[in-house]
């Protein structure tokens, strides 16, 4: 018996099956991605769902970080940027095909946040968050500095090609078809994440970051778990950011920059990183908050501060968390299963 089908006491752990209910909700949550463009007519709503649907995306990434390893990033829009600039220089520079050029624009990112991360996860705590914002704003001030490269703080088109996957470029340029891509893919992603959370892997990640002397000392190795959970995540932004250059056909050194970072640390911590879907949640309200907000006054951000606050407060465990919690308080009282 491997020490992956092992949980810290010794005893065999057998990852469950997941329930019929499960592959329900997927199909569910997809169609309800298919369909929203049919019952929203304003163009300028589904361009913001859009657009928090890929900061959810980068949220999402983020909170799986908090929830399997126990560590929060500063610096989780490095891989998102980096994406978007990978997938545009080499466009822009006609090295590879754009099908080539996608997929690499995924593998750079998560391969270079895996080999980072063999050496940052040895660190705990604030340390592993000041580091993370020290990774980010290098890549921010080398987007900056290269202007020979990256055209500097002007940033640059991407010069999208025609077809992509013999499908035409034009389409995710729309936010119809584009908010039904970025749903269908964050919803593909999240039921993954449930499927690594359920695993031998996840549970072994989640024993690490309960308590990671009592795993060193019964054998585990705890490096390359917590390296593989923040390459993981990384993958996850540098998605997001991908599907942010295809949308916007535009990358500059806004997309490397703390700000956005903590942005999408600001979703987590108000959908809540207990769930895996509590980050997008928590994106779609801080980007309508946003919106509302700075229509009403320039000082948003305070607003924002505020309900920051206020969830920390009330509700610890995220509005997700929170109404988690009171959907199974229902079902016990009306007889049924939470």
């Amino acid at each position: 018996m491997s020490r992956a089908t092992m949980n810290l006491t010794g005893a065999r752990v057998v990852a469950p099956r997941l329930s019929h209910l499960s592959w329900l909700l997927l199909a569910v949550a997809l169609a309800a991605g298919f369909g929203l463009p049919g019952v929203v007519a304003s163009v300028l709503v589904l361009t913001l769902l859009t657009q928090a649907v890929i900061g959810g995306m980068l949220a999402v990434g983020v909170g799986f970080l908090i929830r399997q390893n126990g560590v929060v990033s500063f610096g989780h829009a490095a891989w998102y940027g980096v994406s978007a600039y990978c997938f545009g220089l080499l466009l822009r520079h006609e090295v590879l095909p754009a099908e080539l050029a996608l997929m690499l624009a995924l593998a750079v990112p998560t391969l270079t946040a895996f080999l980072l991360g063999l050496v940052i996860v040895r660190v705990p705590g604030v340390a592993f968050s000041m580091l993370t914002l020290a990774v980010g704003q290098a890549f921010h001030e080398f987007s900056m500095k290269a202007q020979g490269l990256t055209n500097g703080d002007d940033g640059f088109a991407i010069p999208l090609p025609d077809t992509l996957f013999g499908l035409p470029i034009s389409a995710v340029q729309q936010p119809e078809t584009m908010f039904v891509l970025c749903w269908s893919l964050l919803a593909l992603v999240i039921f993954g994440l449930y499927v690594t959370v359920r695993s031998p892997f996840g549970r072994l990640t989640e024993a690490i970051r309960e308590n990671e002397e009592r795993a060193r000392f019964i054998g585990y190795r705890t490096v390359l778990p917590r390296a593989a959970t923040y390459a993981i995540s990384a993958f996850v932004a540098a998605l997001a950011g991908l599907l942010f250059a295809l949308y916007n056909g535009f990358v500059s050194p806004e997309v490397l920059h703390w700000s956005l970072s903590g942005s999408a640390l600001i979703m987590a911590v108000i959908g809540g990183s207990r769930l895996l879907w509590g980050p997008a949640l928590g994106a779609v309200i801080f980007f309508f908050l946003k919106d509302l907000a700075g229509n009403l006054t320039e000082h948003w951000p305070a607003m924002i501060g505020v309900t920051v606050i206020v969830v920390t407060v009330l509700m610890p465990a995220g509005i997700a968390g929170t109404l988690a919690e009171l959907a199974g308080r229902l079902l016990r009282r009306t007889g049924g299963r939470a």
